[in-house]
């Protein structure tokens, strides 16, 4: 493994693999954004499934 180095400088090796994941941090997160269930910016309405299943159960107790 340390003949590894010998071929890479560490630093910028390590600089490439941090900005890589930065910017597939970035690119993940963009695209979670632009779909309408994970869009946490603009508070997206919740489906009308979900809040018949979770009602159903409380209208049940009562």
């Amino acid at each position: 493994m340390w003949r590894m180095w010998l071929l890479f400088d560490p630093r910028r090796t390590l600089i490439a693999l941090f900005t890589f994941l930065f910017a597939l941090a970035l690119v993940i997160h963009f695209i979670l954004l632009s779909t309408d269930r994970f869009n946490w910016l603009e508070g997206a309405a919740v489906s009308s499934a979900v809040t018949t299943t979770v009602s159903q159960p409380l209208n049940r107790l009562t």
